[in-house]
């Protein structure tokens, strides 16, 4: 497992307000808040990986198609909470690439959303039941 990742944003700011908002939809919770970072980890003391939020100190966009990280998934335990993301995400005028909808093309149950966050990294909402 995972203990933690970190992920490079260019405005600190703008990244905290948009991930306060989304993080407890998938099943976080605050964990480390400082004019340097920020971070969440899973909620209600489960265990999982933290995902922790740096100031980019290098100009550049992300991109899904260069080395590095391709996207994030987040995994849910209900298809209705890939429909919250989603409609989440789209109050907040987010790019979606794909809206909810099942993946047959991939192992198991696999029902998921995919979105770009303000600055372009690939998100993944998922749910691997066919169940609500």
């Amino acid at each position: 497992m995972l203990g933690h990742l970190g992920i490079n944003v260019p405005d600190l700011s703008v990244a905290k307000r948009y991930y306060d908002a989304l993080m407890p939809l998938v099943g976080f919770e605050p964990f480390v808040s400082a004019d340097d970072e920020f971070a969440f980890r899973p909620a209600d003391g489960k265990p999982g990986t933290y995902v922790f939020f740096y100031p980019a100190t290098q100009p550049g966009g992300y991109s899904s198609e260069r080395t590095g990280l391709q996207h994030l998934a987040f995994m849910v335990r209900r298809r209705s909470v890939v429909h919250s993301v989603y409609d989440h995400v789209m109050r907040v005028d987010g790019v979606v690439i794909h809206p909810p909808q099942d993946f047959p093309q991939y192992p198991g149950h696999y029902y998921a959303t995919f979105w770009h966050d303000p600055f372009g990294i690939k998100l993944e909402a998922v749910c691997h039941h066919d169940r609500d």
